[in-house]
């Protein structure tokens, strides 16, 4: 039976931030996901890298200050599925005054030390630049910077960088028990589609199960725990694009909640997110009427144009495992992170919470949390780029003319959004290619087969949702006939 230093139940962002890490520094890792890596909360987000500006009205400072300052690490990691995003918030001075706006702006641009990005400022919201799809009675607002991430890919590189250094990675595979034995916890793995069982055993017990943390711990382990998670549901819907222009908006509703409006796969616009309380029954989650109702209300209020539900091309939900710190108002729960330990016999480190800025920085505080039991080298995950994100010393528009000029004979638009998902990794799919017809079958939506093969290849991928809405977003630009023949194609292995 094989022994590892670490197993980690969970492929999330948070599983497979731990399994990097641990990796790279030498340990013995193993990771188990029951489903498809990021199949849950970590493909639901909001797709940003930021510090939470309104986190700051909840006197969240610590929180804030090492959200923004991994921001300007995970820029410098992966700025092919990372990149700077403007922000414009319409000023409304009756829900909050100007000075507290340009008091909380001014917090944000330096509280988390030296930053690359734009401070923040004063705009006029002109209908062709910073009120470029908004009703002409908006016309003062404020500018700031953030950042946007492919969280789906994202989880799937960390994975395999984890991989690289060593780690065995296991998507569909779940851990269907596990007990202390002696000075290790001997753990069953099933493998979901032959049934198949196998046992190791592991030094040190990860419990990185996101929204299933709690259930993990009183089902699969039998073990009580004094933390509590809150489920907290966001949902989001894609429309057609609001306007023409690169940056977002963030917007403020009456309740107090703010709603982003961001540009998405250059056709669309993703608004988001609801916070409603769930119980464990409801995953996974789905979005519902009332939710759709909600968020085209809240940007109707803004936008020029009507925003209705006849109007959403695709919608997605996600479940936040937030740790239950007693507050009434889900929007008001913490998003900090707290990792319980339970070291009565070989250890269990349970994660409760977190966001996906923070997952790296997670990931380290876990593995201090463990020194004593297996001592490793030091943290390292800030200066190696994820796969495909070492750009030599280039910024992507450079990087990408080099490829357009080196493959001038396919589209150039096409090249962007295939660097944008695979960075550097790109010229393993492209190779020798010098037409459209060198890529293979074309499935649509910016999917051929070349990339397919990748896919499942070298990044698990084994379904057509796997592949579509995960490791891809080809699948809001197809046919329903189009995703059915990728399904298909997948389905039956050729």
């Amino acid at each position: 039976m094989e022994l590892y230093d670490i197993a980690v139940i969970g492929g999330g962002i948070n599983g497979a931030g731990v399994a990097r890490d641990a990796a790279g520094r030498g340990i013995k890792v193993l990771l188990a996901e029951q489903n498809d890596f990021a199949s849950a909360t970590s493909s639901a987000s909001t797709k940003l890298i930021h510090g939470g500006l309104r986190y700051l009205e909840y006197h969240k400072f610590r929180l804030v200050a090492e959200s923004l300052a991994e921001r300007e690490v995970m820029l410098g990691i992966a700025p092919h599925i990372i990149w700077p995003l403007e922000f414009v918030l319409p000023h409304e001075k009756h829900l909050r005054p100007a000075w507290m706006v340009r008091a909380g702006l001014f917090l944000y641009d330096h509280i988390g030390g030296r930053s690359s990005l734009p401070k923040s400022r004063g705009v006029r919201l002109a209908p062709g630049n910073h009120g470029a799809g908004l009703k002409p009675a908006f016309t003062r607002g404020f500018a700031y910077y953030d950042a946007w991430v492919d969280d789906a890919r994202l989880v799937v590189l960390t994975l395999s960088s984890a991989r690289a250094h060593g780690a065995n990675v296991l998507a569909r595979t779940r851990c269907i028990g596990a007990r202390r034995e002696g000075d290790a916890w001997r753990v069953t793995l099933r493998q979901q589609a032959s049934g198949e069982e196998t046992e190791v055993r592991a030094r040190i017990l990860v419990n990185a199960a996101g929204p299933w943390v709690k259930s993990v711990l009183e089902r699969e382990l039998k073990i009580g725990s004094p933390g509590r998670v809150r489920l907290v549901k966001g949902s989001h819907i894609v429309v057609p694009r609001i306007h023409d222009k690169r940056y977002a908006y963030i917007l403020q509703n009456p309740d107090r909640r703010v709603i982003f409006m961001i540009p998405y796969e250059r056709e669309f616009t993703l608004i988001g997110t609801t916070d409603i309380q769930v119980a464990g029954e409801d995953l996974p989650p789905v979005t519902s009427p009332e939710e759709v109702a909600y968020l085209c209300a809240a940007a109707s209020r803004y936008s020029a144009r009507a925003i209705s539900a006849d109007q959403v091309a695709w919608s997605y939900s996600g479940v936040r495992p937030l740790y239950d710190d007693g507050t009434e108002d889900p929007s008001a729960v913490t998003r900090d992170y707290v990792l319980l330990l339970d070291d009565a016999g070989p250890p269990l480190l349970s994660i409760f919470g977190g966001k996906i800025t923070t997952y790296r920085k997670l990931a380290e505080h876990v593995l201090e949390k463990l020194a004593r039991w297996i001592p490793a080298r030091r943290p390292w995950t800030h200066a190696e780029a994820l796969p495909g994100g070492d750009f030599g010393g280039r910024d992507f528009p450079g990087v990408l003319g080099e490829l357009r000029s080196r493959y001038s004979g396919l589209d150039p638009h096409w090249l962007a959004r295939l660097l944008r998902r695979h960075g550097m990794l790109i010229e393993q799919i492209l190779d020798r290619a010098k037409t459209e017809a060198d890529l293979g079958e074309n499935f649509g939506g910016g999917l051929y087969e070349r990339e397919l093969a990748y896919l499942i290849e070298h990044e698990w991928a084994r379904t057509g949702e796997d592949v579509l809405w995960r490791r891809t977003k080809c699948g809001l630009h197809m046919s329903e006939a189009q995703r059915s023949r990728v399904a298909g194609r997948l389905a039956h292995g050729r």
